[in-house]
């Protein structure tokens, strides 16, 4: 067939006849030059801008209801109001994203300075009692010492662990206190600064209880917190470049006990702003995309509609005047005077005054195969065209497979259990459409079943015919007509 339609007012008359399902385009004619090209980019973007939306409402664990009912083909103004929506939704996301993302590497510099203050006072503690016992001790052992009868003065060496450091009141050495990097890169953190500095720093290493949040990919890390002591300025420059180079973050430590837990109040009480703040984040992010996934599976209809339809309209050819588009098509002939209908019905939604043409074209090409079929037998169609689909004018074997598909079903389970379980599932299945249908988009196994009930209704109902022939109600052999076979001592009879 051949169809001519005015150019302008094409767009309803292309979505009325795409309604009926009845008309196959030449796809091997396509324009190259279609003056239609330019207006798909804009909806491949917006596809892209509804699959952002998707991943991140996925990510947040945020159900998309299914769309309950088929919206109608948008018109083309639509295609702006829905790429702006797109875009301020996707603004909308990646700036909260942004913000939440910085929110929370500050949320994390600030947990991993509270805990690089807990564990640094505990190391000073730590030198502090050993200090203090070992003082009892050589007070025990002699009255007076060589350093005099007021103990160690400001400044003066003490042991730290294994080697010696300055007491924390006047300190000529100099600190680092590092973030904790991950546990993993320890032991190669520690044999850089011994080779490096040739054994000429002290490092204490300590463990982080509970994880910490990535703020990028939201994976939980195990981290360390570590303390240097040094002296030099040459030594300095050198474990700032060590720790560069294994990303470890370096934060200040104040050398006095109270000074430290000043800062660790101020600390804790920024954590709990930041705390109060991440909350209302990510209320405000969920509320954004909670809107847009409610909306989103019509959105990708409408879209995915859109895009349908100018690739329709890509297939036609303009004429010499440049306001008629023409196509050639294929259609059934019985069903020409439904597809005037729908032509008339665009005709009609566009406002235009000319109607569209349609004119039979002889051909000497093959039709394609078009079997008609609905939702009963659209089951078997779909069987046999899966191990092919028959050429024009061949005999279509879908119809007799409605009993023969059946039959051999109830050849293999001939037993009335299986016969009456499968009718009343697909009377149930059937009596409840719209709630079995919602469970079928959402499961995979349950889709298969519903999509098959009109084939197992047909294979319970032979069924319940075929237990009579072989006699198993429930795959139990029973003897309900008895039998004339007879042995006796004469023979068999």
């Amino acid at each position: 067939m051949g169809m001519l339609w005015e150019g302008v007012r094409g767009w309803w008359k292309g979505v009325e006849v795409g309604l009926e399902g009845m008309v196959g385009e030449e796809r091997h004619r396509v324009n190259m030059r279609s003056v239609n090209k330019l207006q798909i980019n804009p909806l491949i973007l917006q596809e892209r801008h509804a699959r952002y939306l998707e991943r991140e409402i996925l990510k947040s664990q945020i159900p998309i209801p299914e769309a309950t009912d088929n919206p109608e083909a948008p018109a083309p103004r639509e295609m702006i109001d829905l790429e702006s929506n797109f875009e301020k939704l996707e603004n909308e996301s990646r700036e909260v994203n942004s913000n939440q993302e910085a929110l929370k590497r500050n949320f994390l510099e600030l947990t991993e300075l509270k805990h690089i203050l807990r564990k640094t006072q505990h190391f000073f503690d730590e030198a502090e009692l050993h200090h203090q016992q070992m003082h009892d001790a050589d007070k025990d052992e002699e009255s007076h010492t060589l350093l005099g009868e007021e103990g160690p003065r400001i400044g003066q060496a003490m042991r730290l662990g294994y080697v010696y450091v300055l007491t924390p009141f006047c300190n000529p050495f100099l600190q680092i206190c590092g973030r904790c990097h991950r546990r993993g890169r320890l032991a190669a953190f520690e044999q850089m600064l011994w080779r490096v500095c040739r054994g000429n720093v002290f490092l204490r290493v300590a463990e982080i209880e509970e994880p910490l949040e990535d703020p990028s990919s939201g994976d939980e890390m195990l981290k360390n917190v570590f303390i240097i002591f040094f002296q030099g300025d040459q030594l300095k420059s050198r474990v700032k470049k060590i720790c560069e180079g294994f990303r470890a973050m370096l934060y200040p430590c104040p050398e006095s006990q109270s000074e430290r837990r000043e800062m660790a109040l101020g600390v804790m009480t920024r954590i709990e702003d930041f705390k109060a703040v991440l909350v209302q984040t990510d209320e405000h992010r969920s509320r954004v995309l909670s809107s847009a996934a409610r909306k989103l599976s019509l959105w990708f209809i409408k879209v995915r509609k859109l895009k349908a339809i100018y690739h329709t309209l890509n297939l036609f050819n303009l004429d010499v005047t440049q306001k008629c588009l023409i196509a050639e098509c294929w259609c059934p002939v019985a069903d020409l005077s439904q597809i005037q209908i729908a032509l008339r019905r665009g005709t009609e939604r566009s406002g235009s005054s000319v109607q569209s043409i349609l004119n039979r074209v002889d051909t000497d090409e093959a039709p394609p195969t078009y079997n008609k079929t609905n939702k009963f037998t659209s089951v078997f169609q779909s069987i046999v065209d899966s191990y092919g689909v028959s050429t024009y004018r061949e005999v279509n074997p879908a119809p007799y497979a409605i009993i023969t598909f059946p039959f051999l079903f109830s050849v293999m389970f001939g037993d009335l259990g299986h016969g009456a379980i499968m009718a009343i599932f697909v009377t149930v299945d059937d009596s409840e459409g719209e709630t079995f249908s919602e469970h079928a988009r959402e499961e995979r196994d349950a889709g298969t079943i519903y999509g098959g009930r009109y084939n197992h209704f047909p294979d319970g109902a032979i069924l319940h015919i075929r237990w009579v022939h072989l006699q198993r109600p429930v795959s139990k052999s029973v003897n309900i007509f008895g039998s004339s076979w007879n042995v006796s001592g004469q023979g068999f009879r």
